[in-house]
């Protein structure tokens, strides 16, 4: 009887003996966003931080970028995360914010495991952004949507003269800036620290308005679009006749001095091959009529990127090169071969460093102040007349493919 109870005893100890328990995953929320479905979700904050519960702890030593991975589908990039486990909890959060209007991975790899051993099958989920496609990495956004703030960063807008929010592109574009051509304007400040790089790109969204828009003898006028202490830091204009635009730029050399620089696309444009300067590597030609159709009276995304390790600035229009220049093809004895990036170079009572939308520069400078076609007072000035909007900064080098996909996801 006594050896039958302790085989009993034996046999039920074994029964009880816990087994290693399977990984296995319970939930997948960013943000509390489900992500753990069969469709993916399209509206993902891009600050989303994605809590990945199990139902078995985790160990925490095998929470590595090695087994947990987040890629950017449209270039295959590898997010740079921060990873933590506690129990039967792993928490994600990119490094920076993702881009909006992305589409994104998630993998959970096998080599993850929790305290008993056991891995996780390999998991797979896809989610995309909200918003309209944006590369990760932005400074600056104005977005218009009744007034001039800054939606991801801290350069707000101090003044807005004359400006009305009117309808932009299309619905989802929403509101745009609207000015007048005679007084509006919006100022920005400490625009020298947007444009202090080496690398940089802006992008935005412009759209003349031809109508009465003429100078002092009523003859058409040009338009100030963007200035931040005119040549003194960056501008862009377009011409009265609608045939031409230019960035002027200011650069910065190795020695710490400035020197400026034009990107002008004019119709008809030419480069090293074709006839042009020497350090123009790159130039569509456009007929006056094919170029008069971007930039009068019809919306056109402008993108203008500068990267400082190739010294090479690039203008792109509705997601196409239009023209680029290399400082590296200068003359050898150039200063601009020595261009180590963007600089704001302006200095007051001259100019001042607020970045200007709608004219060449802020209420603030003195420069051309007499000037009919140059000072703010004069209404028949070059003021900018048309609208504005989805102006971006990156102190970054976007590429042809972004500058694409971010064209066709807002147009």
């Amino acid at each position: 009887m006594s050896a039958m109870l302790t085989i009993a005893v034996l046999f039920q100890s074994c029964g009880t003996d816990s087994e290693p328990q399977d990984l296995n995953i319970e939930s997948i929320m960013a943000s509390g966003i489900d992500l753990n479905t069969a469709t993916p979700p399209e509206n993902v904050p891009v600050d989303a931080t994605i809590v990945v519960s199990f139902n078995s702890n985790i160990k925490a030593e095998t929470a590595t970028a090695n087994n947990i991975l987040l890629i950017q589908d449209f270039d295959k990039a590898n997010i740079p995360l921060q990873i933590s486990a506690s129990g039967n909890t792993l928490t994600i959060q990119p490094q920076e914010n993702l881009g909006s209007g992305a589409l994104y991975q998630l993998e959970l790899k096998s080599g993850l495991l929790n305290t008993d051993d056991q891995s996780l099958a390999n998991t797979t989920r896809s989610f995309k952004t909200e918003g309209t496609f944006s590369p990760a990495g932005i400074l600056a956004h104005w977005t218009f949507e009744g007034n001039a703030n800054d939606v991801v960063g801290n350069y707000n807008a101090s003044a807005e003269i004359d400006i009305t929010y009117t309808a932009g592109r299309n619905d989802e574009a929403g509101l745009a800036a609207t000015f007048n051509g005679n007084t509006s304007i919006i100022e920005i400040p400490n625009g020298d620290a947007l444009i202090n790089t080496s690398d940089f790109t802006l992008s935005f969204w412009v759209k003349t308005n031809s109508a009465g828009h003429v100078n002092e003898n009523n003859d058409p006028a040009g338009h100030f679009v963007i200035g931040l202490g005119a040549f003194w830091g960056i501008q862009y204009e377009i011409s009265a006749n609608y045939e031409s635009a230019k960035f002027a730029i200011q650069f910065e050399t190795a020695d710490g001095t400035a020197v400026g620089e034009d990107m002008w696309f004019p119709a008809e444009a030419t480069d090293m091959n074709s006839g042009g300067w020497q350090g123009w590597d790159y130039a569509r030609s456009l007929s006056a009529q094919q170029m008069v159709a971007l930039l009068k009276d019809n919306w056109l995304h402008v993108t203008l990127t500068y990267h400082g390790a190739d010294r090479k600035a690039r203008l792109y229009y509705n997601g196409e090169l239009m023209k680029s220049f290399d400082f590296d093809l200068w003359p050898q004895d150039a200063i601009q071969r020595t261009v180590t990036g963007i600089k704001y170079a302006g200095n007051a009572p001259e100019v001042v460093n607020e970045l200007a939308l709608g004219f060449i520069q802020s209420r603030a400078g003195t420069l051309w102040n007499n000037e009919p076609w140059g000072g703010y007072d004069f209404p028949t000035a070059n003021h900018f007349k048309g609208q504005l909007d989805d102006i971006k900064i990156y102190h970054k080098v976007l590429t042809a493919g972004e500058i694409k996909l971010m064209y066709e996801s807002e147009k």
